[in-house]
């Protein structure tokens, strides 16, 4: 009688949002499958907001190892977890779920090391002489982004958005560590007086919204300028600062940076960021 050979397991993860037609998540992960000869898959799921909790559920019922959410997903899924690290109760989100052997839901959050690692491999060092940000926007990509800077070393934080309500309530659970001020979208040219860094965290920029039309003059002359928008990879914000002679970061590294150690989680493997990768991501448009 001849036995089958049995076969690894495929290791099933993937990526929850509404919409999610447009991620890069699968393509980014299945290089690095593939790159690492490993048996697995990263899906696209399409899930509504309203279903977030059977979906989920569904995880190891299904098999999956775990998954990321994007939008809207990353502040809905927090009731419906079993267990969440430091900085998923400090940021109020989570971008990563792994799923234990008994089925147990735990929620992570690599965004912020996303954040500050995109900066870190640009070369970025806080100068410690002039440890001011600036955060345009108070939408849920900013509050993994503070709590980057905090852990970075920034003393004084400005936010700065539209809905002052919305923006309180980021200082008011996030402040304790920094000296923090929310200002409104009118008095953005104070708020880049003397500020070492400034981060669009909105959707200002991104394809098919407004552009982010700010006046840079009141940054330092050795600022660095960083946008969340990724696509287009060179925002108008960031033109601009060019143009001023500033450092700039596009926000395709903080995409890339957040993934590896989700990636890990779930296989084993800490993949490596490289330039050939972002040019693999960025012929996937």
């Amino acid at each position: 009688m001849i036995k089958e050979k049995k076969t690894e397991e495929t290791i099933l993860t993937g990526v929850m949002g509404w919409p999610i037609a447009h991620s890069k998540s699968p393509y980014l992960h299945g290089h690095w499958l593939a790159q690492n000869k490993i048996n697995g898959a990263y899906l696209p799921l399409a899930v509504d907001p309203d279903k977030i909790e059977q979906a989920l559920r569904a995880l190891p019922v299904l098999g999956f190892k775990g998954c990321n959410l994007t939008l809207p997903h990353k502040e809905k899924a927090l009731p419906f977890l079993d267990k969440t690290d430091d900085l998923v109760r400090r940021v109020g989100a989570t971008n990563t779920i792994f799923v234990h052997d008994n089925g147990m839901l735990e929620g992570r959050n690599t965004d912020v090391y996303g954040f500050s690692e995109n900066l870190k491999q640009a070369g970025f060092v806080l100068d410690r002489k002039n440890p001011i940000a600036t955060v345009l926007g108070a939408g849920g990509a900013s509050r993994a982004i503070i709590v980057a800077l905090q852990d970075m070393g920034f003393q004084e934080i400005r936010l700065v958005n539209r809905n002052l309500d919305r923006a309180q309530k980021i200082a008011q659970s996030l402040a304790a560590q920094n000296r923090f001020e929310v200002l409104s979208w009118q008095e953005t040219e104070r708020a880049l007086k003397g500020s070492a860094l400034l981060i669009n965290a909105t959707s200002l920029g991104m394809a098919g919204q407004p552009d982010l039309d700010i006046d840079l003059t009141p940054l330092l002359e050795n600022a660095w300028v960083t946008d969340a928008v990724y696509a287009p990879l060179e925002t108008t914000l960031l033109k601009k600062a060019k143009e001023r002679k500033l450092q700039t970061v596009d926000g395709l590294g903080m995409l890339l940076h957040q993934a590896a150690p989700a990636f890990e989680a779930w296989f084993g493997c800490l993949p490596k960021v490289t330039p050939d990768l972002r040019d693999y991501v960025l012929s996937t448009t």
